[in-house]
């Protein structure tokens, strides 16, 4: 197997690099409203942190954004990325229709992308995914810089696999 010289940094989006704090609303009510909480990431402000790292990965390694947002989001991520003046990458989305939880559809696209690149580390912001990906033998950088993730926001990811 031909490895490429350059590793992967892969980076998660909301709670990692976009501030969705204030779109967690909508997962409060119920019914959960997807459609407005989808709508509002284009006015996710950055989070500093995320970014700075992202920046500075960037020098050695290929970035990779890896995201529970579902591909019809795909537009308005790549004119946020743009917007932030993040490094150009290939962006994994959830596809529409897939429910699995976070921590199963990341850990299988780190999988995939392992195949013939090293993965230098994967930041992410929820610990499922974090703990998963670490027992699959990834290093990982945790995302703790967010203010805190509600219950609703962690319940999507893991139950109801739609971030």
């Amino acid at each position: 197997m031909t490895r490429n010289s350059r590793p992967l940094a892969v980076f998660d989006l909301d709670g990692t690099l976009a501030d969705s704090g204030h779109r967690q609303r909508f997962l409060e009510r119920k019914p959960r409203d997807w459609n407005a909480f989808f709508a509002a990431a284009p006015k996710d402000p950055p989070l500093s942190e995320g970014v700075e790292l992202c920046l500075r990965s960037a020098e050695e390694c290929d970035v990779v954004y890896l995201t529970g947002r579902p591909e019809r989001c795909r537009k308005d991520t790549l004119a946020w990325l743009a917007a932030q003046g993040l490094p150009e990458g290939p962006v994994h989305m959830r596809r529409n229709d897939d429910r699995r939880p976070a921590r199963t559809t990341k850990v299988q696209i780190l999988r995939w992308l392992g195949r013939d690149r090293e993965i230098r580390m994967l930041v992410d912001d929820d610990e499922l995914v974090c703990d998963a990906a670490e027992k699959a033998g990834f290093p990982v950088v945790r995302a703790v810089w967010a203010a805190g993730t509600t219950e609703a926001m962690k319940e999507a990811q893991e139950r109801e696999g739609r971030t």
